[in-house]
């Protein structure tokens, strides 16, 4: 069957211009005019020797062997194993002994591992090897030109202020665990006692007291909280970025108990293995009767979150290396400038020099005696021509710019991660940024409700209260039920929009009332029903209140909840109205997926509307609601019931119930429109970096219609510019497209169109997306962002930069060679992986076209001062050489060359008639050449008296 359908689609292809081939090794279509993928180069490389050195480079790279199947099984052998476990309450203190000790340990070295790991890493570095092997050779006498300490001082100065740096780094880190490992909580012991413990003596079993605004020490089960409701709030701030307060559960067979009787009570907790994923988990518990209770992870608290509202009881389920924080800490590799990688390279081409000029001096003196012993003291005289100096001066110079960019009140906020990368930020010429909170505000602000026959703006306010109130009787005017325009669908579109979210009504410290919710489209649908006289005035896990236009309170059971995901793009809760004892099932959602649940009927403007507010720069959402009766209801909660309590796909099961029993011929609502607004300052910062070069790609998970009318208000695309949109089905229509597009016009590609370029059509797609003005990549994935920036740089060797402000840029900020991170609504994680933290994203500008570009002239003119400094130092000793007959002879003496003083109206010995002498001069000077750039050195013992003065 795949045969066939390949063919058919590749006969189908033969008509065009450029036809497809099917290869059935790959399973994949490639051009009939081109070879295959795996036998493709890049089409943007320069040169062959380029090309060498690349390929070189990635068999000799460690990213290279891993992937090997020998290397994986190796690799694999030293990875920890994690199973999964049984924990029995009250606690057998044996099983606690099984699983890590609950320490906090950031610390890069051990007391024993600090000064091999150090000096090895430093050693690494071509400068201190190259002086280190110079060193060393003073140890011969044969070729020893100069007093010891005029070569090893340097390097020593060089390798303490390295190895002091590593030193006070990590013991701020030891400092930092150990105040977590000595942080004081409450253990609730089997008598009911409680006691105070160290976080580190907390064990896999034990019952831990977190109160509000304490830290979570390790990976608990909620068990109980101090709210008669059973809800308890936590932020994860720390964990993935989020600042918005999450609701947690507590077990609801436990919740009940007191505290004494939960320090005695008799279960076993199935737990899964450790794992990365902080969103999902899976568990069960059993108790003396054999029922059970399915753990999720609403049921959870991760280590390193906090809770926020109440006192919360727990059970540690992992402790120390096994939590979500600690097996998500990702070691982030050290990104190092073209500016340095140039400096480096500049430095072998000087060592060539060298060499060079010493057997120049050796060839000269025509090879005579031990010759050889000659060139090795002449690349010793000659050393300064590689400065040691380079590397500290230089680092030096990093540590002002960047203490610069923090001073700038332009920029107020900033902050430097990276102090090795200022310049380059003067040298960028890809931009990738995001959308949502980066270029654009995230605060929504509601602007359209759509209800089939009419549409309202957010100015109609009081028509849609008008429409409710009459709809709830106060006028007594009759209203068909069923009319689509009528009042009570209204009211119906409107309740919806009041029951159907995850948003909790707060009251603040001061008084105030907020609400929370992991999603800022819901608080800003919350917030226009508010608007309307439709208030939530109350939430909690078991019921919602609300307040509507008439005064009255409208009470409702919440009876099932299916939170949004990013997998099936939508939402829904099953609630009971308590006054007439009705089921409800409401949905909400993307438009993409809503209309494949929603009933054909009376659902035909739903596309349409959708794609006009999309132009209009609006996120959508379709809302759909399904009546259901006692014994659907009973129906679904038993089958429900047992795919929570399936140990295994447990996910895929439950929507699958949903899937059959819920999402089936709803009834279509209404569609609203929310808007995102843009950063301040957004067009002219686009406008004025195109104008110096760079590139801005924009990537989001945003829909293609709304990306493109934001790249449009953005100014990334100009007016007059033609847009390319490359929305495919299949590989041939996507390679069809792309050959199709101009390489002057702006690219609009959807992520799976995106996916076949890259996986079939790469060095196209390459090709004409980076001579674009302007790409935007919508519906884009995390990975597919940072496989996009990696490709760049590979294909166009230019320097990239990436922003964005959530946990969802982080894999793209870290692939770039600049991570510039925006601390926003969605969180910090973001602003912590990125190498500059930023509060605004107009702050781009002058940190790349002032600060960058200053940083990069500023230290390439250090760097040539210095090396034009050796240089000179070096031609003076090679010209002296050459007037004592080619002899290695140093015309520098001991500590002349580590530093010297001219002092104004100062007294200074004079060398030839050892007599002190005043001497007049304009200025003091001090002169304290770093690190060995001149090196001090005297003639040999065998020449000493022939050229002493």
């Amino acid at each position: 069957m795949a045969s066939s359908s390949a063919a058919a689609a590749a006969s189908a292809a033969a008509g065009s211009a450029s036809p497809l081939v099917y290869d059935k090794r790959t399973n994949r279509f490639f051009p009939a005019n081109s070879v295959r993928k795996d036998e493709t180069r890049p089409l943007l490389r320069q040169t062959k020797l380029v090309d060498y050195w690349n390929g070189v480079s990635r068999v000799l790279s460690y990213e290279y062997w891993k992937q090997k199947p020998l290397v994986k099984r190796l690799l694999a052998l030293f990875e920890p194993k994690y199973l999964p476990r049984t924990i029995r309450t009250p606690l057998d203190p044996r099983t606690s002994q099984k699983f890590p000790s609950n320490v906090t340990r950031n610390q890069r070295y051990s007391v024993l591992s600090f000064l091999p790991v150090t000096l090895f890493e430093q050693f690494s570095y071509f400068y201190n090897m190259y002086f280190l092997l110079i060193a060393l050779t003073q140890f011969i006498p044969i070729l020893q030109v100069g007093y010891l300490f005029t070569y090893w001082l340097p390097l020593i100065f060089v390798v303490v202020l390295a190895l002091a740096k590593e030193a006070f780094d990590d013991i701020k880190r030891w400092l930092q665990d150990r105040r977590a490992n000595h942080q004081k909580f409450q253990r609730l012991m089997l008598t009911g006692e409680v006691i105070t413990v160290r976080s580190s003596d907390i064990r896999v079993g034990h019952l831990v007291i977190v109160n509000t605004n304490e830290r979570v020490p390790a990976d608990l089960v909620l068990l109980h909280t101090s709210d008669k409701s059973g809800a308890s709030f936590i932020r994860t701030d720390q964990l993935d970025g989020e600042t918005d307060w999450k609701l947690r559960k507590p077990l609801a067979k436990t919740q009940s108990l007191s505290q004494e009787a939960l320090a005695s009570y008799s279960a076993s907790f199935y737990i899964e293995e450790p794992k990365k994923e902080i969103y999902n988990f899976i568990g069960k518990l059993t108790d003396v009767n054999s029922e059970e209770e399915p753990i999720s992870v609403d049921n959870t608290m991760w280590a390193n979150t906090v809770v926020a509202s109440g006192k919360a009881v727990g059970l540690v389920v992992y402790t120390g290396r096994e939590t979500r924080s600690a097996l998500n800490k990702n070691k982030p590799t050290s990104k190092v400038g073209i500016t340095d990688l140039e400096v480096n390279f500049l430095s072998k081409i000087l060592f060539v020099m060298l060499a060079t000029l010493s057997l120049l001096m050796v060839a000269v003196a025509g090879f005579t005696g031990l010759w050889y012993v000659n060139a090795v003291r002449f690349m010793i005289l000659f050393s300064s021509i590689i400065p040691i100096s380079m590397r500290v001066n230089l680092d030096m110079a990093k540590l002002l710019y960047s203490a610069q960019i923090m001073w700038d009140k332009k920029i107020p906020g900033t902050v430097v991660r990276s102090s090795n990368l200022p310049e380059e930020l003067g040298r960028i010429n890809f931009l990738f940024s995001d959308k949502t909170g980066t270029l654009t505000q995230n605060d929504m602000v509601f602007k359209k409700l759509h209800v089939g026959s009419m549409c309202f703006r957010a100015e109609d306010q009081a028509g849609i209260q008008e429409s409710m109130e009459e709809a709830l009787g106060r006028s007594g005017k009759g209203v068909l039920k069923h009319d689509r325009g009528g009042n009570q669908h209204v009211l119906r579109c409107v309740r919806a929009l009041a029951l159907c979210h995850n948003v909790t009504p707060v009251t603040a410290d001061d008084g105030s009332h907020a609400y929370q919710a992991s999603s800022p489209d819901e608080v800003a649908l919350v917030k226009f029903t508010e608007k309307v006289s439709m208030v939530l005035s109350n939430r909690d896990i078991q019921s919602i209140t609300l307040h509507n236009p008439l005064g009255e309170d409208e009470r409702y059971e919440v009876l099932h909840m299916f939170p949004f995901s990013s997998s099936t793009k939508r939402m829904g809760i099953v609630v009971r109205d308590l006054a007439t004892g009705g089921i409800t099932f409401y949905l909400k959602g993307a438009d993409s997926i809503m209309i494949q649940i929603i009933s054909k009927e009376n659902s035909e403007w739903v596309p349409e509307e959708t794609e006009n507010m999309a132009r209009d720069g609006l996120r959508t959402l379709v809302f759909g609601m399904k009546n259901l009766s006692e014994e659907e209801l009973q129906d679904f909660t038993a089958r429900y019931h047992e795919a929570k309590c399936s140990l295994e796909n447990r996910d895929s099961n439950m929507q699958a119930v949903v899937e059959t029993l819920l999402e089936r011929d709803l009834e279509v609502l209404c569609v609203t429109g929310v808007e995102d607004r843009l950063q301040e300052g957004v067009r002219p910062t686009l406008e004025k970096l195109q104008a110096a070069g760079v590139k801005v790609w924009m990537l989001t998970g945003d829909k293609v219609e709304t990306a493109t009318c934001i790249a449009l208000s953005a100014r990334l695309f100009k007016r007059d510019q033609p847009i390319n949109t490359i929305t495919a089905r299949n590989e041939q229509e996507c390679y069809t497209r792309l050959c199709d597009c101009d390489e002057n016009s702006c690219l609009v590609i959807d992520g799976n169109s995106l996916q076949m370029c890259l996986d079939s059509f790469r060095d196209q797609f390459f090709q004409i997306a980076q001579a674009s003005p302007s790409v935007v990549c919508c519906r884009c994935s995390p990975t597919q962002k940072a496989e996009v920036v990696r490709l760049i740089k590979q294909y166009t060797n230019a320097r990239t930069a990436a922003i964005g402000d959530g946990g969802n840029d982080v894999s793209m900020i870290l692939a770039a060679d600049v991570g510039l991170g925006i601390e926003g609504r969605e969180g910090k994680q973001a602003s912590l992986a990125a190498d500059f933290s930023l509060t605004q994203f107009y702050h781009v500008l002058r940190l790349t076209v002032w600060h960058g570009r200053n940083s990069y002239k500023r230290s390439s003119l250090l760097a040539q001062f210095i090396i034009h400094r050796g240089l000179v130092i070096s031609f003076i000793q090679a010209v002296f050489s050459c007037l004592v007959f080619f002899a290695a002879v140093a015309i520098y003496q001991g500590w002349l060359l580590v530093g010297y003083v001219h002092n104004a109206n100062g007294r200074i010995e004079c060398h030839k008639c050892a007599s002190s002498h005043r001497h007049t001069t304009q200025r003091t000077v001090w002169f304290l050449p770093t690190h060995g750039d001149l090196i001090g050195l005297s003639p040999s013992p065998l020449s000493q008296s022939r050229y002493s003065t």
